[in-house]
Order: structure tokens, then C-alpha cells, then sequence
């Protein structure tokens, strides 16, 4: 089980990573106030050395800038091998770190100078949603399907045409969203706010690159998805079997 800071409030490990000490000692101090776990580190390979070595995280802030290897290098490492949540911090300026961030693998982000509300609130949201992946307590829901797609809440696990098919928790509660709304249309502030729990703004890119991984995990032909289609202007929408016969 994982040591999320729940309803029960059991301990969340977090790990965070930033090679200004002092930025580290300050996410230290907002984390732990809040009952958290924290596990410093100040560079990637220090990082990677404490996932590898069984230290137990729970989530990773990962700060995007760093000497030797920065942090979407070491994102796209860390998602070689685990699931695990990872939240960026980026400077404001740094638009282009963000997307390159989500495109490796990378759950979330915030932005320096960062208000500590808003990093809780992004630390609890995918804590949540890390907690429910991993649980083994049964749902309410039960086994989804569409076409080739089955998602087994129970299980929590995916298959496309039989084969079991790895996500991130982000990615299996898009596909959720989707299965629990089939034929529907879902605009990407929709989305945002139901997944991440949080108030859209500005998210479409975020959206559009975590939709894209989907994609990349369930279609043969990303680049000609038969399940999850864009409507142009309104979001995205997961298509029943029988409206994928008709094309």
C-alpha cells in the first residue's frame, strides 16, 4: 500500500530534488507541516540512485534546471522503470521545459516563485490519484469496456485487444473519464478539472500531451486513432465500437 496522505492520514514519502538547497530546505519545511515524508536530493543522478535503491517515494518533485543531469532528463530515466507521480518545477519562463516535461513523462508542474497552496493542493491531487491506482480495495466500479479497450478497477489494469497495456496514474484516469462517459464530448478544462481536481487555467497543452500518450498506448495508429477522436474547437471524445464499424 501506499503511504499517500489520505483520509487515514498515513505518511506520503515525497522526494524532492533541486540543486538550490535552499529551495529544498523551503518545500521541506511546507511538506513536513503538512505530515509528509520528505527524502532531499540535489541533482539526478543522486535521484535516480534513491529510487533504484527502494527508498519507498511516493511522489517526486523534480526541478526542471539543473548541472549535469537536468530534470527532464532524469523524468525520462525515472519513467524507464516506475509509475511513480512526478510534479515539475519550472521557472515561468520556461514554457518550452514544461511541455518538454509532460512529453517525458512527467504527471504535473508548477511554477517558481511557487505559491505553497497551490503545490499542496498538486501534491495531494496526485497522491490521490496514486493511491487509487494502487489500491486493491474494491471499488464501486467494476470492469469497463469498449471495443478492444477493457479497464479492470478492481485489478487496476488496462488491456487493448488482450494485451495489458502500463499507465501512469494520470493517463489511467483519463482513460477512466472517457470509459465512464463513452460518445461523450469532453472539453479540456473538463477533463482538467476532474482529473486533476483542480481549476482549469491554461491547461489545454497540458491536457493535449497526456491525451497524446494515451493515444501513443491505446490505438495501433496514433496518427489515426480508431477510440479517442478530437472534436475541433470542443475536446476530445472516446468513440463506441458500433460509430467506429460506420467509418
Amino acid at each position: 500500500m501506499h503511504r499517500a496522505v489520505m483520509e487515514d492520514k498515513t505518511l506520503a514519502r515525497i522526494l524532492v530534488c533541486d540543486d538550490e538547497r535552499d529551495i529544498v530546505s523551503a518545500l521541506r519545511i511546507y511538506l513536513e507541516t503538512e505530515g509528509y515524508e520528505v527524502v532531499p536530493a540535489y541533482s539526478g543522478k543522486e535521484t535516480l540512485e534513491l529510487l533504484d535503491g527502494g527508498a519507498g517515494i511516493d511522489l517526486v518533485l523534480m526541478d526542471v534546471m539543473m548541472p549535469g543531469m537536468n530534470g527532464i532528463e532524469t523524468v525520462h530515466a525515472i519513467r524507464k522503470t516506475s509509475n511513480v507521480p512526478i510534479i515539475m518545477l519550472t521557472a515561468k519562463s520556461e514554457d518550452t521545459d514544461k511541455v518538454l516535461g509532460l512529453n517525458v513523462g512527467a504527471d504535473d508542474y508548477v511554477t517558481k516563485p511557487f505559491n505553497p497552496l497551490e503545490l499542496l493542493a498538486r501534491v495531494r491531487s496526485q497522491l490521490r490519484r496514486y493511491t487509487q491506482l494502487g489500491s486493491q480495495e474494491k471499488p464501486a466500479e467494476g470492469i469497463y469496456t469498449l471495443g478492444g479497450l477493457q479497464l479492470d478497477d478492481l485489478a487496476k489494469e488496462v488491456t487493448v485487444d488482450g494485451e495489458k497495456v502500463a499507465m501512469t496514474p494520470t493517463e489511467y484516469a483519463i482513460l477512466k473519464l472517457f470509459l465512464l462517459h463513452p460518445g461523450e464530448v469532453l472539453s479540456p478544462n473538463r477533463i482538467y478539472r476532474e482529473v486533476w481536481q483542480d481549476e482549469p487555467i491554461g491547461v489545454e497543452s497540458t491536457v493535449a500531451v497526456h491525451i497524446r500518450h494515451l493515444r501513443e498506448k491505446i490505438e495501433i495508429n496514433p496518427s489515426d486513432p480508431r477510440y479517442l477522436k478530437v472534436v475541433w474547437g470542443q475536446g476530445y471524445k472516446l468513440v463506441p465500437q458500433e460509430d467506429n464499424r460506420r467509418r
